[in-house]
């Protein structure tokens, strides 16, 4: 992996996709284990877009749960390489989650105010539980609600991109996961 440049900034490689699949493969156990405990045999998977449409994609593909649905929601709260504080609903949820069991994908929950607000809307739509899965959780960031269900990797307060992950709509489609560098 070689370092990439976006926007005048440069970011060194961090997480390859191999790390990044193997922690795709065992939050996937994780969660069937948890669904056959609680004899759920039909979650609906809510992937946050943009950024966790990739890690969604290769967790719902990797997830033997058979009767498995998936569908998305979209909030914007970032600008730049920092979060503007403010979340915006970009696309809503149109299925009915009313007893449902929902498992929220998240690419990232850093500050927590966009997991939390999510997690707030769906109560109000009575489903059955709610957990969420998270490839990056950064716990030196967070301000607000709680630590996902399931976690991929624990990172520090580091801008980072790639794998869904991105600079201003830019660098999703790159496969690892790369981190801001320091002069």
């Amino acid at each position: 992996m070689e370092e990439v440049t976006y926007g005048g900034l440069t970011f060194e490689p961090y997480i390859t996709r191999e790390k990044i699949m193997e922690q795709v493969k065992r939050l996937a156990r994780e969660i069937e284990r948890d669904c056959e405990r609680e004899g759920e045999q039909s979650p609906l998977f809510l992937c946050v877009l943009t950024g966790a449409f990739m890690f969604g994609t290769d967790l719902f593909r990797e997830c033997n749960i058979h009767d498995a649905e998936i569908a998305f929601i979209r909030f914007k709260s970032y600008e730049g390489t920092s979060s503007s504080g403010v979340i915006n609903e970009v696309m809503g949820l149109s299925e009915d989650v009313e007893g449902r069991y929902v498992i929220i994908v998240e690419d990232i929950v850093d500050t927590g105010v966009t997991a939390d607000q999510l997690r707030a809307m769906l109560a109000k739509k009575n489903p059955k539980k709610v957990k969420m899965v998270s490839l990056l959780f950064k716990p030196e960031s967070i301000t607000v609600g709680e630590r996902p269900e399931y976690v991929g990797f624990e990172i520090p307060s580091k801008f980072i991109l790639g794998y869904g992950l991105d600079l201003d709509g830019k660098a999703r489609n790159l496969n690892d996961i790369y981190v801001l560098k320091k002069d």
